[in-house]
């Protein structure tokens, strides 16, 4: 029982310091682009680096890890690769070389959590619905990373988050090496390819909505903290609100057993689609009353704690056995990549050419679109 807590740690502390990164990295990480004069075209393309990256590097590693049946070995080496190449950031301030440098600190970055994300469903076996309760310590970090840093701000200049960067790559360093060996298990389904089991109904389905889901977030990733700051809110209340939005997620993230029992994926996805779209139209047209922009960022509880508790939960059920690491990594690639990546690179042009209210009304279309396609395919009881 001890070593069964003690392993449960181990996890805790990777989910801790993989998202205390992206804390430091999707709130600031523009302020600072921003601040070596970086114009919204240039910051758009480079905080979409990682998008892409989740796009391309998940499916190549996931593939060998399944392959080798080395999957923490394949983590390992991505950490340390990903901490070697992000010391880069500190030598260049020059478009092409940051570009550079994130591409391939991305690259080696965004190959671990798939794989992370495969062992935790493998170590939690049947209790897959308690994910929730070890993926927390990874809102955890996005908190401390993201108030720390927000209140930081306000008092030292936006060059320290440099340093804040490589705190959390060391510790991302550290505890890929401490994660839990995980046997793999055989299923009925391993005789199936991944492109069979890819074209499922039920699974393009998902996957379809949940890319749309993420192209709704592309323009909450890239320019939310930059849109507050415009409207004049400080950076101090710009960590509070991204904060906020994490809290609720913890919570949702304890209570999802009793939800899962109560409710089912599919109907906390309907939820959160539906919450989602809500959330965008207020952060774009209610955005000086502090008061709806409270209740926007509490919904990120269902829009991405709920949303994304539910989701891996189907694919860990709809890919099993020696399938798991490609499974959540094709999620990771389509979803939070491909979609990312579009929700990214698109809300440059239209904040630039339209303005903000604009933007997050389309991030809105892109939550409902997600729900429609959700709402059709249960109506066929394909999901």
């Amino acid at each position: 029982m001890n070593t069964h807590k003690n392993y449960h740690w181990r996890i805790a502390g990777f989910y801790f310091f993989y998202y205390a990164f992206v804390g430091m990295f999707a709130p600031y990480w523009s302020l600072y682009l921003k601040s070596i004069h970086f114009d919204a075209i240039e910051i758009s393309i480079l905080m979409s680096i990682q998008p892409v990256m989740r796009m391309l590097a998940p499916g190549i590693w996931g593939w060998l890890a399944d392959r080798t049946g080395k999957r923490l070995l394949v983590v390992q080496i991505a950490a340390t690769s990903s901490a070697m190449f992000y010391l880069g950031v500190f030598v260049t301030t020059s478009f092409w070389g940051m570009f550079l440098v994130l591409t391939l600190m991305a690259f080696f970055w965004s190959a671990s959590m798939p794989l992370v994300e495969a062992t935790t469903m493998s170590y939690l076996g049947k209790n897959t619905a308690h994910y929730g309760r070890i993926r927390s310590w990874g809102s955890i970090g996005f908190i401390v990373s993201v108030v720390g840093l927000g209140y930081a701000f306000d008092y030292v200049a936006i060059t320290w988050i440099l340093w804040a960067g490589l705190v959390c790559e060391i510790g991302i360093l550290i505890f890929s090496r401490q994660i839990p060996h995980t046997e793999v298990l055989a299923h009925h389904t391993d005789h199936q390819t991944v492109k069979q089991i890819m074209l499922q109904p039920r699974v393009l389905a998902l996957f379809g909505a949940c890319f749309l889901m993420c192209v709704a977030h592309g323009p909450y990733y890239t320019f939310y903290s930059i849109y507050l700051v415009e409207h004049g809110y400080a950076k101090s209340a710009v960590g509070g609100l991204w904060a906020l939005g994490v809290i609720c997620e913890i919570g949702v993230f304890f209570v999802m057993p009793a939800l899962v029992r109560r409710f089912g994926f599919t109907r906390i996805l309907l939820i959160s689609f539906s919450a989602a779209a809500l959330r965008f139209l207020l952060i774009g047209w209610m955005v000086d009353w502090l008061v709806l922009l409270l209740f926007a960022q509490m919904l990120h509880a269902l829009t991405f704690g709920a949303y994304h508790a539910a989701s891996i939960g189907l694919v860990h059920e709809f890919f099993k056995g020696r399938h798991q690491s490609k499974g959540q990594a094709l999620f990771g690639s389509i979803t939070y990549g491909a979609g990312g990546v579009l929700g990214g690179l698109a809300s440059g042009p239209v904040w630039v050419h339209w303005g903000s209210t604009a933007l997050y009304s389309m991030s809105a279309v892109a939550a409902m679109l997600g729900l429609i396609m959700m709402v059709w395919m249960r109506s066929y009881k394909i999901l």
